[in-house]
């Protein structure tokens, strides 16, 4: 074992013993260190400035109680989070996340991420994460709005467009944005548009911002299959989600000639041998906020099949898991490789765990890793902040072209640094090789940050 692999293994064991329970952000650590050692070696200054150290460590952890009243008068105790991860390169920013699964091992995963996805799109911001355990699924327009304002009214303290700019993420759409926005006004007496992203189009949003993690996720993919001169037109598509990640996908896919046979949600995946219909399933998740199983009432020969994981038994030659963390295992990984899948783009936040993308790569299974194929959310985001700064308004061409060189640049990045260090085909170690170089450079330049 070399000394910069002990150094890591080093770092991996600190993080154990002093975060045993926080499985998620072990995970993504090591995954993100494990793959740069080749840089680390080549640059030794970072072990001696104890850069890893800093850099796994939090800028700073934020937690507090959302006290609120539900509908009956009763009140309601949720917890309240915002992990401020990396402001090297600029504030804090990051999606807020309403699930009950919300933890701090998740945030700071989800934080840590973010810092190297935001790195990647050379826009000047930093990362960072947030939420709350509070589930709006099954809540009243009123419900959301009061726990929203809860929110706002302990995390309003510690953001601003200078410090960090909070977006959307599972469970934080429009409506959330929306409520969380005027309660910030409402407290600091002043219209700070670019204090959050994923605003709607009347009161500072991006056009093209809704649609930009799926639109950006096909763009990158698509740049990876021109590389290898393989064309998206009618190759099998499977799409895990029906979110915005996953809705946009299908679209985009759809346009580039691709057929897409599945989306999912928590409870079960629609199958449908003719191709999604983008139009219903845009219908029941953003209108109607309905479960995926009623998509077989508006098309019949589909088939609803409870259990959301049997999406990756589907035959398919793409798949572009865009639900959540970990859908993907070992077994996942097995299944979809013996069924001819030669291509993985990730859409959610690291879907595949750490084997299963491992078993991607010895297979030869070309695959975008999410920190690079899903950034165009956080991108667009940015986009938003100076749109709002400039007091501008750009058109959807405008920002879609912008999203497309962004996606296009941060393929060519991480492929360069693959190249440089010997795995041409490697974009996990490419990408996060070029988004970490930005992040170590940035922190060197300021001192002990």
């Amino acid at each position: 074992m070399s000394e910069m692999q002990t150094y890591v293994e080093d770092i991996l064991n600190l993080i154990k013993k002093r975060d045993p329970d926080q499985i998620e952000f072990q995970n993504t650590v090591k995954e993100v260190l494990t793959s740069i050692v080749p840089f680390l070696e080549k640059n030794p200054q970072y072990k001696a400035q104890k850069l890893l150290e800093r850099i796994v460590e939090p800028e700073r952890v934020i937690s507090f109680r959302v006290a609120w009243e539900d509908d009956k008068g009763e009140i309601q105790v949720n917890r309240g989070y915002r992990v401020q991860m990396n402001s090297a390169i600029g504030p804090y920013k990051g999606g807020l996340r309403f699930h009950p699964s919300v933890n701090l091992s998740i945030l700071k995963f989800l934080a840590f991420e973010q810092v190297f996805k935001n790195s990647l799109t050379s826009l000047p911001i930093g990362g960072g994460k947030g939420g709350s355990d509070f589930d709006p699924k099954g809540k009243s327009d009123n419900e959301v709005m009061r726990f929203c304002q809860a929110f706002m009214t302990e995390l309003y303290r510690h953001i601003g467009p200078h410090v960090d700019v909070p977006a959307g993420d599972i469970g934080v759409g429009g409506r959330e944005i929306g409520y969380l926005f005027g309660q910030y006004k409402r407290i600091r007496d002043a219209y700070d548009s670019a204090v959050l992203t994923g605003k709607g189009l009347t009161y500072g949003g991006s056009l093209a911002r809704t649609e930009a993690t799926g639109y950006g996720l096909l763009y990158f993919v698509k740049n990876m299959l021109d590389a290898k001169n393989i064309s998206l037109k009618d190759k099998t598509v499977v799409i895990s989600g029906a979110g915005n990640v996953a809705i946009y996908a299908i679209q985009k896919a759809q346009e580039f000639g691709a057929k897409v046979v599945t989306c999912s949600d928590s409870n079960g995946y629609i199958y449908d041998p003719n191709g999604i219909d983008f139009v219903t399933v845009k219908r029941i998740k953003e209108v109607d906020r309905g479960r995926i199983y009623e998509y077989e009432n508006v098309h019949p020969t589909a088939e609803y099949h409870e259990g959301c994981r049997g999406v990756w038994d589907v035959k398919c030659d793409i798949a572009l898991p865009c639900a959540t963390q970990s859908e993907i295992d070992l077994e996942s990984a097995k299944r979809l490789v013996a069924n001819g899948c030669k291509v993985v783009g990730e859409g959610a936040n690291m879907p595949s765990t750490l084997e299963a993308i491992d078993y991607f790569l010895k297979n030869n299974v070309l695959f975008a890793p999410a920190k690079a194929a899903n950034a165009g959310g956080v991108a667009v985001s940015a986009l938003e902040m100076s749109q709002n700064s400039e007091r501008l308004h750009w058109t959807f061409e405008e920002v879609d072209n912008k999203l497309k060189d962004i996606m296009k640049n941060i393929y060519l990045n991480a492929k360069k640094n693959a190249e440089e260090f010997g795995d041409p085909d490697n974009l996990v170690m490419g990408a996060n090789i070029a988004g970490f170089k930005k992040v170590a450079e940035a922190m060197t330049a300021q001192g002990l940050v």
